[in-house]
């Protein structure tokens, strides 16, 4: 009788060295906030041979091992290197601006930090609603809710970025009517999931979200092509 695992899977734990499904494989389970302004650099078919950038929120250690920046995009929070929407956007690599350089590979520098956290905070799988990490949001990215089609829109800035044990990465919004001590910090009472929050419709950059505010009518053409795509 064979008693070998029925696992044919090429995912290994980073830490155990043993086999794991593609999808527990994708599991984050460490987060490091990036600090140098790296960026992400992608194209989209709209424009074809130009390159655009986008700040990147941190870096996402997986438990296959695997690393990747992660960007607030649409109303999710993606790896960079999955980006693959025809019309939005292609991941195209990395940049360094203080170096002028583009790159393919996340910072080794990175990488062991988030290696070396994700060893130090080991923790149980057995309980999901853990909350392993939350880290503050350091590139303005708001939410946008909606409760009427968006006939009128609530810009809201994202205060952190809290990471459960079980790998959802959620965006917290504050909660203006919780908000009992002023600034606003990870962690607070008056913090609600923003992908929770059934009028929850998409994350933007604050200059785009600063745009729409002012009411700038090239941003609100792009955000009604959007919302009718």
């Amino acid at each position: 009788m064979d008693n070998k695992p029925d696992n044919d899977t090429n995912v290994i734990d980073l830490f155990t060295k043993k086999p794991v499904d593609e999808s527990e494989g994708n599991r984050i389970i460490r987060l490091a906030p990036e600090f140098d302004g790296l960026e992400m650099l992608y194209s989209n078919d709209a424009n074809p041979g130009k390159l655009f950038s986008m700040k990147i929120l941190c870096w996402a250690l997986k438990k296959d091992g695997t690393v990747d920046a992660m960007v607030p995009w649409l109303d999710k929070l993606v790896p960079a290197q999955q980006l693959n929407d025809p019309l939005n956007g292609h991941w195209e690599g990395y940049y360094d601006s203080f170096h002028d350089h583009a790159f393919f590979e996340p910072p080794g520098y990175k990488v062991t930090e988030l290696e070396t956290a994700a060893q130090y905070y080991d923790a149980s799988e057995e309980k999901p609603e853990l909350v392993l990490q939350e880290i503050s949001d350091n590139i303005g990215t708001h939410a946008i809710l909606s409760e009427d089609n968006f006939s009128t829109l609530i810009l809201i800035h994202v205060t952190s970025w809290r990471l459960y044990n079980d790998g959802r990465v959620h965006a917290m919004l504050a909660d203006e009517k919780k908000v009992t001590t002023t600034p606003v910090l990870p962690k607070d009472d008056c913090l609600f999931p923003a992908q929770e929050h059934e009028d929850f419709k998409y994350f933007f950059h604050h200059i785009i979200a600063n745009k729409i505010k002012r009411g700038d009518e090239e941003a609100i053409a792009a955000f009604s092509q959007l919302i009718e795509e």
